[in-house]
């Protein structure tokens, strides 16, 4: 079974968005860099720097399937049908969209918990990385014991105010590895259980 990483841009003062939803100064890192790179997402093409490339490049090639919330699934309005993961999701949600349970969805809605959620996460992933992608879902993985890294992309920012991503947790971290350049810090922790 892959581990369980949350991975999420976030500002020097720990928010990964605004206020709003807003996410793109915390997402700027994506479209800059000298000389820069296309890396295809999906639909999306990003134009960035070599390191940011192979950092985005990586968590593409080992993602088996991307964990979610409702509300980043609704404020994405279910990225048309289609991740930029292009991986299947699955979705920790109270109510199912409907229009969304049909043959060929890339979507997987979870009602029982985030327990259940990762479960059928994991078997969807199989050897593969489970990405949690959203900052209630990485708090609700952490509070359970089941992530095993946490990823930042630490970016030269100060939002002041927005969606943190971790308020009420607690946790030991190791630090495994940091990468950088002038746009953005990766930090790869693993949490300590």
């Amino acid at each position: 079974m892959g581990k369980v990483i949350a991975n999420m841009s976030m500002s020097l003062d720990g928010f990964i968005a605004g206020p709003q939803d807003e996410v793109d100064r915390v997402f700027r890192w994506y479209f800059s860099g000298t000389p820069s790179i296309t890396v295809s997402t999906g639909d999306h093409d990003l134009v960035m720097n070599k390191e940011g490339a192979a950092v985005v490049e990586a968590a593409q090639q080992s993602a088996g399937v991307l964990v979610t919330g409702r509300h980043t699934f609704d404020v994405a309005n279910a990225w048309g049908g289609r991740h930029p993961m292009n991986v299947p999701i699955v979705v920790l949600t109270h109510r199912v969209p409907q229009e969304w349970v049909k043959p060929g969805s890339p979507f997987t809605f979870v009602t029982d918990g985030i327990e259940s959620a990762i479960e059928k996460a994991q078997k969807l992933a199989g050897d593969k990385i489970v990405a949690v992608g959203t900052a209630s879902t990485a708090q609700q993985c952490l509070q359970a014991g089941l992530l095993d890294e946490i990823r930042v992309d630490l970016v030269p920012v100060l939002l002041g105010e927005g969606i943190p991503f971790f308020r009420g947790v607690e946790a030991d971290l190791e630090v495994v590895e940091v990468q950088s350049t002038h746009d953005v810090t990766h930090i790869t922790y693993r949490v300590v259980k």
